[in-house]
C-alpha cells in the first residue's frame, strides 16, 4: 500500500470514528428519547440543531468522499478490514470522553484487532 493510499485510508477511518463519537456526544446532549410518532418533530428539532450531531454528519460524509477515493487505489480485500481501527479509536476515546469501561475483555479484543490489521496490512 503506497503512503498515499495508506493516509486516504486511514483518514477515512479516522473520520469514521469522528462520527461516531461526534453522534454519541449529541445524542447525551439530547438525552434518551422514545420512538414516537409524538416525538418526531420536537426530537427532529433538537437533533437537527445539536452541534455534534450535525459535525458528526458532516463527518461522515467527508468520510464517504475519502473512502471512495482510497478504495480506487486499494483493495477492498485489505481497506475493509482497516475500518477496525476505528472500533480500537472510538474504545479508547469512548473512555476518556464518556468515561466507558475498559475492562480486561475489551482491551484484548482491542490487541486481536490491532494484530489483525497488521497482518491484512501486511498481506
Amino acid at each position: 500500500m503506497t503512503p498515499i493510499a495508506f493516509s486516504l485510508v486511514l483518514t477515512g477511518v479516522l473520520l469514521n470514528a469522528a462520527a461516531q463519537l461526534l453522534l454519541k456526544a449529541g445524542t447525551n446532549a439530547v438525552g434518551h428519547f422514545d420512538f414516537a410518532l409524538a416525538n418526531v418533530i420536537p426530537i427532529g428539532i433538537k437533533i437537527a440543531g445539536q452541534p455534534a450531531i450535525i459535525g458528526g454528519l458532516a463527518c461522515y460524509a467527508i468520510s464517504v468522499v475519502v473512502w471512495i477515493m482510497a478504495l480506487s487505489r486499494v483493495p477492498v480485500s485489505i481497506a475493509y478490514p482497516m475500518l477496525s481501527i476505528g472500533y480500537v479509536v472510538n474504545a479508547l476515546i469512548a473512555h476518556y470522553w464518556f468515561g466507558e469501561i475498559l475492562v480486561l475483555q475489551k482491551m484484548l479484543g482491542i490487541a486481536f484487532i490491532i494484530i489483525g490489521v497488521v497482518l491484512v496490512a501486511n498481506s
